[in-house]
């Protein structure tokens, strides 16, 4: 059973839920998620003796959303993990991301070896710092309507979203009604980011009703603005980690994906997964998930459980210092 609280760090007020004792795990979720989309991993986790904790990200729920979107940076991402680190009385952890929550997990690593001593991502693959500005690079390829780009300017996606959030969610994490998963990632000019979806299905087996309630419910509360302040900073996000350009990341890792998830499905996020080793010299394991899609925690818990257990057990004896 895990408990909840607020806790400051890195200056800001996060709210998080934990559970167990032992190596300290920080769980970072992703867009539009929130901690309680680790619902299944953390009573497995913890169980298997670590101290499990995941927060309500910068942005989201009840965590702090600071309004200025400068402060959505992956430097002040990765400085709230460290500084709960910090909070919590620790010396040393280890860290698992899932979608935006993967890159703060992988920079965690990256910036912090001194206190990350393995990394987990799921669905999204670790930094490949490219030869310019991601969004520069899109237009340059003729390229103008990727969500990413929908999601820059202040207003637009929120006043969507917004609208009606209990069909943005339903719709989001329930699924769009889509025969290709990627078509969704291209907004058509005039129908918005959920315009795609012309059939609202049923919700998949894996989430609940009780589930999608709980994300409407923080959703109405927060709304999406510090969510999508994320994605205004990832042309600045290239510009700051100018200096690990070409870097490894030298802890134990592990990558996990859905093979049905767009994000590894498209030519640059195949090339990506094709090529982990290229930033993870020290890769454990590359687990592709038949049949799941891109909420793969979510999805297949057990899959995932059991994968993360494996990994996490190997890594532990490396902890010391730990709360």
């Amino acid at each position: 059973m895990s408990t909840t609280r607020v806790i400051k760090a890195n200056g800001i007020d996060l709210f998080i839920r934990e559970a167990g004792q032992g190596p300290l795990l920080v769980l970072c979720h992703g867009w539009p998620e929130l901690s309680y989309s680790w619902r299944h991993q953390i009573p497995a986790l913890a169980a298997a003796g670590f101290h499990v904790v995941a927060p309500d990200m910068r942005g989201y729920g009840q965590s702090a959303a600071p309004p200025d979107a400068a402060a959505y940076s992956i430097f002040d991402l990765v400085g709230d993990v460290v500084g709960l680190v910090q909070a919590l009385g620790a010396t040393k952890a280890m860290v698992v991301g899932h979608d935006w929550g993967a890159p703060v997990a992988w920079h965690a690593a990256l910036f912090r070896p001194d206190i990350f001593t393995a990394v987990a991502g799921l669905s999204v693959p670790p930094p490949f710092r490219g030869r310019g500005r991601p969004l520069e690079l899109l237009r340059q390829g003729g390229i103008t309507n990727f969500y990413w780009q929908y999601f820059q300017t202040p207003g637009i996606a929120e006043a969507e979203f917004e609208h009606d959030v209990a069909r943005t969610m339903r719709i989001v994490l329930g699924g769009r009604g889509l025969a290709d998963p990627t078509a969704a990632m291209f907004v058509q000019e005039g129908k918005g980011f959920l315009g795609h979806a012309t059939v609202e299905e049923p919700l998949p087996t894996w989430l609940s009703e009780d589930d999608l309630a709980h994300f409407i419910e923080s959703f109405r509360a927060s709304g999406f603005r510090g969510g999508l302040n994320w994605y205004r900073n990832i042309d600045r996000n290239w510009e700051l980690t100018a200096p690990w350009q070409d870097a490894q990341i030298h802890q134990p890792s592990l990558f996990i994906a859905g093979a049905q998830d767009a994000v590894i499905t498209g030519l640059i996020g195949a090339k990506r997964v094709n090529e982990l080793e290229r930033v993870l010299p020290n890769l454990t394991r590359k687990l592709i998930i038949e049949g799941a899609g891109h909420w793969v925690q979510q999805e297949r818990p057990e899959d995932v459980n059991i994968a993360l257990l494996r990994f996490l057990r190997e890594a532990a004896p490396q902890l010391s210092g730990t709360a």
